[in-house]
């Protein structure tokens, strides 16, 4: 399950986030955002784990966490899915 770790401190390094969610199982990958201009992070990752049950003990333990100062929100990321293959209707919602 890919999760979305959002409001970390720009100091947060990609080994403390993968150390932080190892406790709660093996992580597939573990990608830090970074500001293509800045070189700086952006404030957020990505956390795969492929385990449902690590990952969703990983939401359940670490989501609100107070880290570097920052409480982290942590959620399953949304499917990325490309135009062509996305069909909903007027008001968003799946369609036909």
């Amino acid at each position: 399950m890919k999760l979305l770790v959002r409001n970390l401190a720009r100091s947060t390094t990609e080994k403390e986030l993968r150390t932080m969610f190892e406790t709660h199982g093996t992580v597939q990958s573990c990608t830090l955002v970074i500001d293509k201009e800045t070189g700086g992070s952006k404030g957020f990752a990505f956390v795969e784990i492929p385990k449902q049950g690590d990952a969703k003990a990983a939401i359940k333990n670490l989501n609100y966490q107070d880290v570097a100062g920052n409480k982290i929100r942590v959620k399953k990321a949304d499917e990325k899915k490309s135009p062509a293959n996305k069909t909903t209707d007027n008001h968003g919602r799946p369609g036909e």
